[in-house]
């Protein structure tokens, strides 16, 4: 995993690791590099990073998705050691969770931006945070979707990841584990739930939805380790590809997958 990414016209994507324990997935153009999320330790996190060949100075951005401590835990620290810029939504911003930065920039949801080379769409999802969003990044032709932690796949989600070239979507549970799982009752409806997270059959309703024909690379992410095994993420999702496993990936709680390439 220490391979760097170097200036080339690709688009680019690995994870330091997903899971209800931490999530960061690093996203770059060859020249932009981005951290969408840090929910680990400052420490950790650069460790992490690290075997990716790269060292915080190196970010040119952190992008939150919304405040729960599995996303947001080491954004604060990072960014005020390193002077990283912090971009985030208002919502996010007023939960007040973050703490001051050197430098937050604001995402406006369904609003187009651009760090370096990197064009960015934040887009609203389903989920129970004060003003979630995921994104959708394009750089060299190439379209890059990283939609995690959302309760259902809502139109408007549906709509705004079609034609992507790569996709970091959520499979959280499975919905037998989490009815007979250790979570009290209240926790498993929250999970479960609209605005919650998505199961494996949701997932590939999804995927279904959107389309296969041009997905490169299809990551399974953000998988409970008390409510699903990866090996039930892929047997969800397998099918949809007439049993050819190649395209599928599964991003680790404890080392996320290597970096990625968009052809």
């Amino acid at each position: 995993m220490t391979d760097q990414p170097q200036a080339s016209s690709v688009l680019r994507f690995a994870s330091l690791g997903s899971g209800s324990k931490g999530n960061a997935t690093l996203v770059s153009d060859g020249e932009t590099h981005v951290l969408v999320d840090c929910g680990f330790g400052m420490r950790e996190a650069e460790r992490r990073l690290a075997q990716f060949g790269l060292h915080p100075r190196q970010l040119d951005a952190v992008l939150l998705t919304h405040e729960h401590g599995d996303h947001i835990r080491g954004v604060g620290p990072l960014a005020r050691r390193y002077a990283i810029p912090v971009y985030l939504t208002a919502g996010t911003w007023l939960s007040g969770r973050l703490g001051e930065v050197p430098r937050h920039e604001w995402v406006v949801p369904q609003s187009r931006f651009a760090i370096k080379g990197l064009e960015i769409e934040p887009v609203t999802v389903p989920h129970d945070a004060r003003e979630p969003v995921q994104f959708r990044f394009r750089a060299h032709g190439r379209h890059l979707g990283v939609l995690t932690d959302l309760g259902h796949p809502s139109e408007h989600v549906i709509d705004a990841f079609r034609g992507c070239d790569a996709l970091i979507l959520e499979c959280n549970h499975d919905r037998h584990m989490l009815d007979v799982g250790p979570y009290p009752p209240r926790l498993k409806r929250r999970v479960g739930g609209h605005w919650g997270h998505l199961a494996n059959v949701q997932a590939a309703e999804l995927l279904t939805r959107l389309g296969l024909d041009r997905l490169q690379r299809i990551v399974c992410s953000h998988i409970s380790e008390e409510n699903n095994r990866p090996e039930l993420a892929l047997e969800a999702l397998t099918p949809l590809l007439s049993g050819d496993e190649s395209r599928l990936l599964v991003s680790a709680q404890e080392h996320g997958f290597a970096w990625q390439s968009i052809a």
